[in-house]
């Protein structure tokens, strides 16, 4: 089990735990995700912040960047300044009988919650 936590946030991985090997979660939430879903919310995490990388150097300091994506069942955005940055996720199954989940991080869990990400999508499968 691998399993990442700070102020605001944690994000755990399971492989003994059957369909739900993931765990994501905020202040008083979590939900649990499938390996595809997981592979879809890192992508989304992975391209927002790398956008917002990318801009970094063409902002001034107090100019705000809000950043959207839609893929698939998901949809993300990141909304912040050149330094911090808050990040929502929805997921809305359009199949019968699936659920569907919403998840917001405030500033600066936000940026905890991407690096835990990608340290978890990065580790071998325990």
């Amino acid at each position: 089990m691998i399993q990442n936590e700070g102020p605001g946030w944690r994000i755990s991985r399971d492989s003994m735990r059957g369909e739900f090997q993931f765990l994501i979660g905020g202040n008083g939430w979590a939900f649990e995700l499938t390996e595809p879903e997981w592979c879809v919310l890192v992508a989304i995490i992975s391209e927002l912040t790398s956008q917002h990388n990318q801009l970094q150097e063409q902002l001034m300091p107090e100019e705000l960047v809000s950043l959207e994506i839609e893929k698939g069942s998901w949809w993300a955005s990141l909304d912040g300044d050149t330094n911090d940055w808050s990040l929502q996720i929805v997921f809305q199954s359009t199949e019968s009988g699936v659920r569907g989940f919403e998840a917001h991080w405030p500033q600066p869990s936000a940026k905890a919650v991407a690096e835990a990400v990608r340290t978890i999508w990065d580790s071998p499968t325990d």
